[in-house]
């Protein structure tokens, strides 16, 4: 379902490497973990897909159905917005609108008919993500990655202990849709109660229980950027690289202007037009 996606080293940054998880065919990292629930799902003869986003996942979960011959059915929160929606539809998949935030559109997809795929909290989708780490060539000094949910954190994580590697693991959130910063204060997962920030692909209430875990298990760095931020990590990253990208995406970047080595995983994203990254 995925691509190997190239490691590049930054134009701007020395010691920065690139994975460019936005040329994957969906156009984010999410296709590794959810093209590999779909497959697990259709193997055991699922005929019709049901999974919950803000975009990404959607998109993933449209795509894998297309490849497979299965049917899609995805279900959004109101904060998607409508040409994001028409993507998703554009690869086959039907879509429904329900609730104000991913959190109440998820819930809707679980008392639906069909095999259910969640976005970032399943083991498969986990193993899935991790295959991101069997492409780097060494061992990184530090690796950076946006957190939503946490599913990408949790693959990254499972692959590097597969590996042996002890890298330092950079989760960077936006002010807003910092459930996982939320979380590690209170020692727990907690409910954020609303999505504030611009980066609304980031946006879950609460983190995994898996999530949290991972950072009881290993070194993470929790990292917490402005909207400002990101979306001006995104307008030089176009610049330096060609390359759009979404505000979610953008967290990642902003966070590794202040990093000497590492790699940072480009996670890339379906919630961007030129337009919206206008000063």
């Amino acid at each position: 379902m995925h691509i190997e996606t190239p490691l590049v080293e930054h134009a701007r940054l020395p010691g920065i490497r690139l994975k460019l998880e936005a040329l994957q065919p969906s156009g984010s990292f999410k296709i590794r973990g959810i093209g590999h629930l779909c497959r697990h799902h259709v193997e055991r003869g699922a005929t019709c897909l049901v999974s919950s986003s803000g975009g990404n996942a959607g998109l993933a979960t449209a795509w894998a159905g297309r490849r497979l011959g299965v049917e899609v059915l995805v279900v959004t929160p109101e904060t998607t917005p409508e040409w994001v929606r028409e993507r998703i539809r554009a690869l086959g998949a039907r879509v429904e609108v329900h609730g104000a935030a991913w959190d109440d559109a998820d819930a809707y997809a679980r008392s639906l008919s069909g095999a259910y795929v969640h976005p970032f909290d399943d083991p498969l989708v986990r193993k899935g993500h991790s295959t991101l780490i069997d492409e780097l060539p060494d061992e990184p000094r530090a690796i950076v990655v946006s957190v939503g949910g946490g599913g990408l954190l949790c693959g990254v994580a499972e692959g590097l202990e597969r590996r042996g590697w002890s890298t330092p693991i950079l989760a960077v959130e936006t002010e807003g849709a910092a459930s996982l910063a939320a979380a590690i204060k209170a020692d727990r997962v907690v409910d954020i109660g609303a999505i504030t920030s611009i980066a609304k692909t980031l946006g879950a209430r609460r983190v995994a229980e898996e999530t949290l875990a991972w950072t009881r298990r290993r070194e993470v760095r929790s990292v917490v950027v402005s909207d400002a931020q990101a979306l001006m990590a995104c307008r030089r990253f176009a610049e330096d690289h060609r390359i759009l990208v979404e505000p979610s995406c953008g967290a990642a970047l902003a966070a590794m202007e202040d990093l000497d080595r590492g790699v940072v995983v480009v996670c890339g994203g379906s919630g961007v037009r030129p337009a919206d990254l206008l000063p």
